[in-house]
């Protein structure tokens, strides 16, 4: 029974670990990535110092957790963009000066993609984002909430 626990922990996917085996290098085990507030913290650990893959697979995840914890990160399994490509800054808030508003998305807990937007003309330039980011913000909330 316990055999079985390892194996299926070895074989799930982990968020931000991937395992290295360079056999030319002689270098086996797993490699953490925390990305937060545009830093990258990482570390390796290696199966021959941590006892095994196993033994190297536990040290990892608990490093990653007590990174991010550290750092103040919320702790998710679910996929998260920190970085934002529209010239708001804002992740999944976007200026539409075409239709004269900020359109604003996101992915539901189903995985479905979300929408709505905040006209300027209703509620001025200043107003109307203010209330985008903190519609995004709820919407955002609500999902990791309920992934939990």
């Amino acid at each position: 029974m316990e055999e079985d626990k390892k194996n299926k922990l070895l074989l799930e996917k982990h968020k931000d670990i991937a395992r290295i085996d360079q056999e030319s290098k002689r270098t086996h085990g797993w490699y953490v990535r925390v990305r937060f507030l545009g830093r990258t913290h990482s570390k390796f650990f290696s199966d021959r110092k941590c006892g095994g893959r196993y033994s190297s697979l536990l040290s990892a995840i608990s490093w990653r957790d007590k990174t991010e914890k550290k750092l103040g990160k919320i702790r998710t399994n679910k996929h998260m963009v920190t970085v934002s490509n529209s010239s708001t800054g804002v992740v999944g808030v976007r200026l539409n000066d075409k239709l004269n508003r900020y359109e604003v998305s996101w992915v539901t807990h189903q995985g479905k993609q979300g929408k709505t937007s905040v006209s300027i003309a209703k509620h001025g330039k200043k107003a109307a984002f203010t209330r985008a980011c903190i519609i995004r913000s709820e919407k955002e909330k609500a999902r990791l909430e309920f992934a939990g």
